[in-house]
């Protein structure tokens, strides 16, 4: 085989605190890599410094001659999510608009960004679409689209990148995370259709059962260092490999509580938490929630389930003060009606939140720590003068969460996964009444997600608080979940939502 690409003694700093090492890694052509290890490993530096990404890429990787990162390196990632994301925000000009729209960046515009107009190919692109179930949202702006509907989209853009007789590099951090089942098959088989016809592939993956059918081979890796390399099926069937693979939590008894905030709440348990009357909610002529009528009581722990797009997000933005559409519609947040006198303070002080908007909108310039004291004043960043109480509690979650080595770094210094960890801690320093959890293992190894979804459970089981929990996968949610709401889909007018009662399981 052709070497696409080498590394060799390479050595990658991470701001003031961390150092990745890699010794050797060689890429040939044809070949299909899982990057595999836990959050924090140092798997999407290395796809970094291979996409040449990074200062030291021109150092330390050799590519193939006629390769060209730029143009041959294709990524799907949450990275680039969040990269997009923010450049059509801070582009939105809707506010100076006749019609106060802007719609951004479309979604056949970010597809066909891969390749040159002049080699286009609508044959290609009609398939993507197709193949990925994104004919209804080609005419959209990607800042509309759920998480999982963007993460389709950069997949087609990836894979529109592909040309016959021209080797490439398709880079894919775990492809399936965020993606409703249905659409996770779709997404496989489409994907496999390119990992046999000319592009060589590399998948960051964090948990083994999301392992792509197609990988070949796999660079293990854990603290920051390459522990081996090689077929899939030698490094699979190692030691080291079962350790990564299974290495689990010891997790906590009882949870840090701060009993002036557990003893404020108490005097609200009598009234129902939220009330939705007749709710509706569009963008544009895209309808996503019509005449939805919902109540939820204290001790109440709902699981929000439903396919990509069908307005799981809208629905707790509708809830948790961030989307205008709330005023003006019969919703009422613990016992008032929204919009009649309270601050967003107000509301937002009751509830506690963990999001990709949310994700998206830390950039860089704060400390780990600074971001979960933030939690107390509801604050994208530390503006505020916090004291020593504030700070003791936020160590304290970062403990029980078992990051506290983290409190030191920058937030955009660590990963992907990590950052989630931390936006939970920054979610719970305040005892909120409403725990709202978007997709919170979006993006977490399975330590963690073994982790979370215990102090899940002991938060319902120990606290006041009552959970809001989107995901979509099936065997990924706390036990204490006793509600559902889901989302269906309606011939007639897109989606309508049932409550169905779940029995809890005793943890």
């Amino acid at each position: 085989m052709t070497e696409l690409l080498r590394v060799n003694d390479a050595i990658c700093r991470l701001g003031l605190h961390k150092v990745l090492h890699i010794d050797e890694l060689v890429v040939e052509q044809g070949q299909h890599w899982c990057f595999f290890g836990p959050n924090g490993a140092g798997k999407s530096v290395l796809a970094s410094l291979l996409a040449s990404k990074r200062i030291e890429s021109g150092k330390y990787v050799q590519y193939a001659e006629g390769f060209q990162p730029s143009r041959d390196i294709h990524i799907v990632s949450f990275e680039e999510q969040q990269k997009l994301w923010q450049r059509d925000n801070r582009l939105d000009v809707s506010e100076y608009s006749a019609d106060a729209e802007d719609s951004g960046t479309l979604v056949w515009e970010l597809i066909q960004s891969s390749r040159s107009t002049l080699h286009a190919n609508n044959v290609l692109f009609e398939q993507l679409v197709t193949e990925l179930d994104l004919s209804a949202l080609v005419e959209r702006g990607i800042r509309f689209l759920s998480s999982g509907q963007i993460r389709k989209a950069l997949i087609a853009r990836a894979l529109y990148g592909y040309r016959p007789g021209v080797a490439q590099l398709l880079i894919l951090d775990d492809p399936m995370e965020s993606i409703d089942l249905d659409s996770q098959v779709k997404i496989k088989i489409c994907i496999e259709k390119f990992l046999h016809s000319g592009f060589s592939s590399i998948q960051l993956c964090r948990r083994a059962r999301d392992i792509l059918s197609g990988v070949n081979h796999i660079a293990l890796l854990d603290g920051l260092r390459l522990l081996e390399k090689g077929k899939r099926e030698v490094i699979e069937n190692g030691a080291a490999f079962e350790k990564v693979k299974n290495k689990k939590p010891v997790l906590l008894d009882r949870l840090p509580q701060n009993q002036s905030l557990f003893d404020k709440y108490q005097t609200d348990s009598g009234k129902p938490l939220i009330e939705l009357n007749s709710v509706n909610a569009a963008y544009g002529e895209h309808s996503v929630l019509e005449n939805f009528s919902w109540i939820m009581h204290p001790g109440q722990h709902v699981v929000i389930e439903g396919p990509n797009g069908c307005g799981k997000s809208t629905l707790l933005s509708l809830i948790d003060g961030d989307n205008h559409k709330a005023y003006g519609q019969d919703v009422k947040l613990f016992g008032r009606k929204k919009g009649s006198g309270e601050t967003i303070w107000e509301v937002k002080a009751k509830f506690g939140i963990v999001s990709n908007e949310l994700h998206n909108k830390y950039s860089k310039g704060w400390k780990v720590l600074d971001v979960v004291v933030s939690g107390f004043f509801d604050s994208v960043g530390l503006y505020d003068d916090s004291g020593t109480q504030e700070t003791d509690i936020a160590k304290s979650w970062l403990n029980a969460l078992q990051i506290s080595d983290l409190a030191k770094y920058f937030y955009h210094e660590i990963s992907f996964g990590q950052q989630r960890l931390v936006l939970l801690a920054r979610a719970m320093v305040k005892q909120p009444q409403i725990l709202i959890l978007d997709e919170p293992c979006v993006g977490l190894d399975e330590f963690h997600r073994i982790l979370i979804l215990d102090i899940l459970d002991k938060i319902a089981e120990q606290f006041t608080t009552s959970i809001l929990y989107v995901s979509h996968i099936e065997d990924e949610k706390p036990l204490c979940i006793n509600r559902r709401l889901t989302f269906k889909r309606n011939a007639t007018s897109g989606f309508q939502v049932e409550e169905t009662v779940v029995e809890a399981v005793n943890p």
